[in-house]
């Protein structure tokens, strides 16, 4: 009898999409397309669609730190990213609980749905700041979650370039600063989506041709999810970010239609 392949394990931290496009839901695609057995830690419910957000009901901290404690006693996890928290009580429990890892944390410091609900209480920004960013291997904010951090406007790759040295500079972490929406004079045609990466010595300007016409959701959790894969794999943090550059645009281009809206096509 052959031996078995043994996986690599990717962790996933975030909330749980009842529409199946984003959260959990997107990660666990996203890890299985790439060859890594993907593992989950719920951090909330969400009732929702790819229209809108109807409700959010946040997980007890013990049972969140639990879940993170189930999989870590048993499988390992090569490494880990986290989504929509929503709550400072959560973000605590990871930081806390992270504070005895070493395993890569990529961060998707989810703000507001793409329907523009609130995924994040105020009060959280500041826990997400001062105890889990300066314990994080790589932190993927889009441009508002950028100006958010960086506290600067961003109207401009050069300015996705200093954001992303602010960013580094403030809580030591690497950064990729999503610039799929950006709006300048130079993308006003809206040709390439460009993405800036930073860690301190590499800085990467990742672009692909924008996909017209397509309004998807979920995209920034396959992207992260997709990197966390990449270094479960093996791969080193740039590399990984090109990977996870690669592996979104592609499910973007090759998007399908359910019901009035646009799904990411992962296999």
């Amino acid at each position: 009898m052959s031996a078995r392949k043994q996986l690599p394990v990717a962790l996933t931290i975030a909330g749980s999409d009842s529409g199946g496009g984003a959260g959990i839901q997107a990660d666990l695609k996203t890890f299985a397309a790439l060859g890594v057995h993907g593992a989950s830690a719920i951090a909330c419910l969400t009732a929702q669609n790819p229209k809108r957000v109807l409700a959010i009901e946040p997980c007890s901290p013990k049972m969140l730190l639990q879940q993170i404690e189930a999989v870590f006693e048993e499988l390992n996890p090569h490494a880990v990213k986290t989504g929509m928290f929503y709550s400072a009580e959560n973000i605590s429990v990871v930081a806390n609980f992270y504070k005895n890892e070493k395993c890569p944390l990529i961060v998707d410091p989810i703000f507001v749905s793409t329907s523009g609900a609130r995924l994040l209480e105020p009060k959280a920004l500041k826990i997400l700041k001062e105890k889990l960013l300066p314990l994080t291997t790589l932190v993927m904010p889009n441009l508002f979650e950028a100006e958010i951090l960086a506290e600067q406007q961003i109207s401009s790759i050069e300015e996705m370039r200093e954001a992303a040295r602010k960013i580094h500079s403030q809580f030591g972490c690497a950064v990729l600063i999503k610039g799929g929406h950006l709006e300048s004079k130079a993308q006003s045609q809206k040709s390439k989506a460009t993405d800036v990466f930073f860690d301190g010595k590499t800085e990467l300007l990742l672009s692909a041709p924008f996909v017209k016409d397509v309004r998807t959701h979920g995209t920034g959790c396959v992207y992260s999810a997709a990197i966390c894969a990449a270094l479960a794999l093996g791969n080193d943090l740039p590399r990984a970010v090109q990977i996870g550059k690669k592996f979104v645009t592609r499910a973007i281009s090759d998007s399908y239609k359910i019901g009035n809206h646009f799904a990411l096509k992962f296999f």
